[in-house]
């Protein structure tokens, strides 16, 4: 998945397509989850486009989904990518992620509580089946949007208007990082803002931002995934 500290391009030090060939799977099962769900992930745009364009026909949207199925295990193996869903790729970069997941809330937790002087006791919980949809959902769509769009696209955006090429990718990973803590309280459905909580999920940004750019994409979004399984579904 890593190609070395010589070769990053603007999706970072990981193989995109590799990372694509991992993700989509976790993509597939949230697509399916939302049927039976009473939402959507909330920058999942896609979904609802599609759904949308299905009629609203469940079948016909499954069908939809199985097509793509199809073509993606199609390009898998005409891209002779079937390796990079074997056991001893997967098996490292999910337990990898899954410890940034374990380790993340901690650490931010107390720079939030310690260092900025803001509670994060009160941080809202899901629970249930549909909590571990959304889970997925945003594992798949926020890094979609706000790392590989918003922090990679931006940075080679801010380099191409002369920016130096670090200082490119730190300021559209705090500009990212900012947006994506501010998306969580935008539209009818948004949460009260809440100082901690935007704080929290700004620096989550910033980590995951760094998880994308020094591992890879599929590191990102199996750890942002599990990181939201953890904090709704299993933490009490």
């Amino acid at each position: 998945m890593r190609r070395g500290r010589a070769s990053a391009s603007w999706a970072g030090r990981g193989d995109l397509a590799s990372s694509l060939v991992i993700v989509f799977p976790l993509l597939l099962i949230y697509e399916i989850g939302v049927l039976f769900s009473s939402t959507v992930n909330g920058v999942d745009l896609v979904t609802r486009t599609v759904f949308a364009a299905c009629g609203h026909d469940r079948a016909i949207y499954l069908v939809v989904h199985a097509c793509a199925a199809v073509g993606y295990l199609l390009w898998v193996r005409s891209a002779r990518r079937g390796r990079t869903l074997s056991l001893d790729v997967v098996a490292p970069l999910v337990l990898e992620a899954a410890i940034y997941a374990l380790t993340l809330g901690a650490v931010i937790g107390v720079v939030v509580d310690d260092v900025l002087g803001l509670s994060t006791a009160d941080l809202a919980l899901g629970a249930g089946g549909e909590a571990m949809v959304m889970s997925l959902g945003a594992g798949v769509h926020e890094e979609l949007v706000f790392r590989l769009g918003l922090f990679a696209g931006g940075a080679v955006l801010l380099e191409r208007a002369g920016l130096e090429p670090r200082l490119a990718r730190v300021a559209a990973a705090i500009a990212s990082s900012i947006l994506f803590a501010a998306a969580h309280h935008w539209g009818p459905h948004g949460e009260a803002f809440h100082q901690a909580v935007f704080a929290y999920r700004t620096l989550a940004g910033v980590a995951f931002a760094c998880i994308f750019w020094y591992r890879s994409f599929a590191h990102a979004v199996y750890a942002h995934a599990l990181y939201d399984i953890w904090v709704l579904v299993v933490r009490p």
